[in-house]
């Protein structure tokens, strides 16, 4: 773990051949983090580690993937901030590792800008994607809009839905008193429609609302998560019990029948 001066060039971080700055400090104290930092070039590194200690975050920074997944490992952060050129492991292939170990909310930083490179690290675990260069606020503000999407507030109830429980606090869910496994994604899937029982929710609110694109993404990354979903509640879409499609209009969660 390397340690850097808060105090100079926090406005400013530097892409693999420009500097580019960044406007005025915003982050709030409650929104403060503890990032992971993952990225091999040392002035893209060393600029990201000073902004981000002046706008109140701790920050961990690490300069190849397999050292940074170990220390993720140990000592879970709130946020992961992951380059994908990393020069022992591919930034993808390390978020396909650390997703068989961890649920730690992940921002891709890259300079890979091309749509299906964004489509495919997204199916690979990364709850967000910014593309190289991009400012320090917008990066702080993307970490800001992730801590609060995925720190569920004290006192935020159960839902009980037939068999199924969901404790969104604790990501805990529960089919007829057998606990199951899921991912960050498709258990922030499930929860968005159990929190809507019986409503119709289209692929579009859903990649919005769930993946934040809301310019618009593929339908085929719900439709794969939805598969997912099924398989783990024991069911087919040919032989639905909770998750519902409505053709032509989306999906919806509902108590079994009986």
């Amino acid at each position: 773990m390397l340690t850097a001066n808060p105090t100079a060039g926090a406005n400013s971080f530097l892409n693999s051949e420009h500097q580019v700055t960044g406007g005025a400090v915003c982050s709030t104290l409650s929104a403060v983090a503890k990032v992971t930092l993952i990225e091999d070039d040392p002035r893209i590194r060393e600029s990201l580690v000073r902004a981000l200690m002046v706008r109140g975050h701790t920050v961990s920074e690490f300069s190849s993937g397999y050292t940074g997944l170990d220390s993720i490992i140990a000592n879970p952060p709130d946020v992961v901030v992951l380059d994908l050129g990393l020069p022992d492991i591919d930034g993808r292939q390390l978020l396909v590792e650390l997703r068989k170990v961890s649920s730690v909310p992940v921002i891709v930083a890259t300079a890979r800008d091309d749509e299906q490179e964004v489509v495919r690290t997204l199916h690979a675990g990364a709850d967000d994607y910014v593309i190289k260069p991009f400012s320090a606020d917008q990066l702080d503000a993307r970490i800001i809009a992730l801590l609060r999407r995925t720190r569920t507030p004290e006192g935020t109830p159960i839902i009980e839905l037939g068999g199924l429980r969901i404790d969104p606090r604790h990501h805990d869910v529960k089919l007829d008193g057998a606990s199951i496994e899921f991912t960050r994604k498709e258990f922030d899937l499930l929860a968005y429609l159990a929190a809507r029982p019986g409503v119709v929710v289209s692929k579009q609110e859903l990649l919005a609302e769930v993946w934040r694109q809301p310019w618009g993404g593929s339908d085929k990354t719900v439709d794969v998560h939805l598969s997912w979903l099924r398989k783990k509640l024991g069911e087919t879409a040919l032989e639905p019990r909770y998750l519902r499609a409505v053709r032509g209009v989306g999906v919806k969660l509902v108590a079994p029948e009986q």
